[in-house]
This record gives C-alpha cells, sequence and structure tokens, in this order.
C-alpha cells in the first residue's frame, strides 16, 4: 500500500570481496566483485517507477557505482553517509577481534582509532534531519552498520539499536510514516 507521507527508500551496496569474506569495511574502497555489479544493476528494474525528491550517496566508490548501475548516477555525495570507521578493526572479521577482545559489539564499543556509537549516530542524526527537511521520497545509498544506525535514529533509539537490524548486499529497505509524520516507522525491511 502506497503511503501519503514521504518515504526513505535505503540501498545496502552491492557485494565486494570484503562484504562477502565478512570483513569490515568502512573507509577502504573496495571495488563491487562481478555478482555485485549484477545485483546492482538489478536493482533498476526493482527501483523502476519511483519518483525520488532526492537521491543520495555515500562517498565510497561501492555506493556510487552501485547507485550507477541502478539507473543513479546523478546521485549527490553525502560524506555524512560513509560507512562507520573501524579504526585499527578495518578489513578485520568479528571472528577475529573477539580473539583480541572477547565480548567486543560494534554498536556498544565502536572502534579503537575510528569512530564511537555516539559519532556514527551524530552523523545519523544529520541525515535524519536533512531527510525530514527535504519533504519527499528520498533514495539513500550507503553500506551496512551506517544504514542499521541511520535506521535506529530515524526512529528515535538510540544508535547501539542499530545491532537490532541486518542488511543484505543489494536490498533494499524502506523507511516512512504511519499515520502522520510525528510516527517514524520502518515500512519494509531487508528486501532482496
Amino acid at each position: 500500500m502506497a503511503s501519503p507521507y514521504p518515504e526513505i527508500t535505503l540501498v545496502r551496496h552491492g557485494e565486494t570481496e570484503w562484504s562477502a569474506s565478512g570483513k569490515h569495511t568502512g573507509r577502504s574502497d573496495i571495488p563491487l566483485t562481478a555478482k555485485g555489479e549484477e545485483a546492482a544493476a538489478g536493482l533498476a528494474t526493482r527501483l523502476q517507477g519511483k519518483d525520488f525528491t532526492a537521491i543520495w550517496s555515500s562517498p565510497s566508490s561501492r555506493a556510487r557505482r552501485t547507485a550507477e548501475l541502478a539507473g543513479f548516477g546523478s546521485a549527490e555525495i553525502k560524506p555524512d553517509l560513509a560507512e562507520w570507521d573501524y579504526g585499527a578493526y578495518e578489513g578485520l572479521k568479528t571472528k577475529e577481534i573477539l580473539v583480541e577482545r572477547p565480548g567486543w559489539s560494534l554498536f556498544r564499543d565502536g572502534c579503537p582509532d575510528g569512530e564511537s556509537v555516539s559519532d556514527a549516530g551524530a552523523r545519523a542524526d544529520r541525515i535524519v534531519q536533512a531527510l525530514r527537511e527535504t519533504g519527499g521520497n528520498v533514495l539513500v545509498f550507503s553500506s551496512s552498520h551506517f544504514l542499521r544506525t541511520l535506521t535506529a535514529r530515524w526512529l528515535g533509539l538510540p544508535a547501539s539499536q542499530g545491532a537490532l537490524f541486518v542488511l543484505d548486499t543489494a536490498s533494499i529497505s524502506v523507511l516512512g510514516y504511519e499515520h502522520d509524520m510525528s510516527e517514524p516507522v520502518v515500512r519494509r525491511w531487508n528486501q532482496s
């Protein structure tokens, strides 16, 4: 059912070598795999016919390339849409981090020499404010952990609650409102 209120369509970038292997990919500029490019191109059909007031992308090449292959190469680059800065954990898998730091959780502990949960939450808050100011439908291309943080903040939850949302590569999710614009909701999630 179509909503009479603005919708925010979130697209996680297509697969990269690091996302396929589970490595934390924050600021490293890892390109899409062939499978990732194919999935990104498939987004064009899934997003066809939708009207967007604005199209935004993370500065990463994986997000920009996903937007381009989906037919939205003119996306405006928003630095605040960048993936978390994983600092010392960049390129590591969670299981490798847990050997060094048992019990570690990104959404609770952040990353040494990288971002804290409050840092990522502050960036998400700036994006949420900008989204609400557009007053229309916005298409956003970014990465998993940041989009999860953004979703938590959209709902008014602490940034740490982004841990509750999981996103697959080249997935589409939609944020919006229920009865009026004072009731932000998740309308659809992680559709592949």
